[in-house]
């Protein structure tokens, strides 16, 4: 039996959430917002913490700073109990400053901070990703680093390419790498359709799912002609803050398909998952647990 259902690498950081009237902020001196606060977030770690929220064996690697940020992820996945090993990272903690409207949409600020040259030794990673069922890469340059070794291994590969454009090459190398390919329709246009049969006819990807916020999700597989979309949950909760949204419907879409319920099954339950998260202040403060999602599964499906 594999140690770890799940391997997450990379993406672990602060997110530093500022509420504002619009994201189109007025040219001034100074705007009174509301209380500025600090989370633990990003990407690798919105899908870990989500997984494990779930009842997945999830195992999560990344480099973090020897600092104040880095010092608050670990105490955050202690008292998680997330099973997180980290390298120290002279550079620091990867931070995010994210304005959010009222209406829940945000403008992220990255700074990513580490080297391009950053990598992560085989030595330190191996002993994970080979026992691994599935591996979820964050898009970080040093990650796709690991493809070869996920591929010896006979390791499955997710990553979310968020929101590519179809074109940047750094986001290019782990949509054709990845088995299972996510992103957003943010920059795609009316280029949306295009660029999913392009990532599926020119790299290995068994399925591409890219998730639209308020219009639901596309799907297409490796074996169909088209794509498929997906509404929205319909849940009856409020949408308060989208920031996580993506990597909650990630998680979920993962907790169905490592369960083997089919890809229909992942799809619908990833809907859930992202929905749930919006209703959520702050980024991955609280996620979906297996007997919510279970129920909100059945509501929908019996409707």
């Amino acid at each position: 039996m594999s140690n770890y259902d799940i391997l997450v690498v990379g993406g672990a950081g602060i997110d530093t959430i500022v509420r504002v009237a619009d994201l189109q902020l007025p040219v001034a001196d100074s705007v009174h917002v509301p209380p500025i606060r600090d989370y633990v977030a990003h990407t690798g770690n919105g899908v870990a913490l989500g997984c494990h929220a779930l009842g997945l064996r999830c195992k999560f690697i990344d480099f973090i700073g020897d600092d104040a940020q880095g010092a608050a992820i670990l105490q955050r996945y202690k008292e998680a109990k997330l099973d997180f090993s980290h390298i120290v990272e002279p550079s620091g903690t990867r931070r995010s400053v994210n304005l959010v409207d009222p209406q829940g949409r945000r403008l992220s600020l990255y700074d990513g901070r580490h080297p391009e040259d950053v990598r992560m030794p085989a030595a330190f990673y191996l002993p994970y990703l080979g026992p691994a069922r599935h591996a979820h890469f964050s898009i970080m340059g040093w990650v796709a680093q690991l493809f070869d070794d996920a591929l010896t291994c006979g390791t499955t590969v997710s990553t979310d390419l968020h929101d590519w454009d179809g074109v940047n090459p750094h986001h290019k190398k782990f949509a054709l790498r990845a088995d299972l390919v996510f992103l957003s329709t943010a920059a795609l246009g009316e280029r949306r359709d295009d660029v999913m049969h392009a990532i599926i006819s020119e790299g290995r990807a068994q399925a591409v799912i890219a998730m639209a916020g308020a219009d639901g999700a596309y799907l297409l597989e490796r074996n169909g002609a088209s794509v498929r979309h997906y509404p929205t949950a319909g849940l009856t909760l409020p949408v308060v803050d989208t920031n996580g949204a993506g990597d909650s419907f990630v998680a979920a879409f993962l907790h169905a398909w490592l369960d083997g319920a089919g890809i229909d099954a992942a799809m619908r339950r990833g809907a859930i998952g992202g929905a749930f998260a919006c209703a959520q202040h702050g980024t991955h403060e609280r996620f979906i647990g297996p007997a919510e999602l279970h129920d909100l599964y059945q509501d929908r499906t019996s409707l």
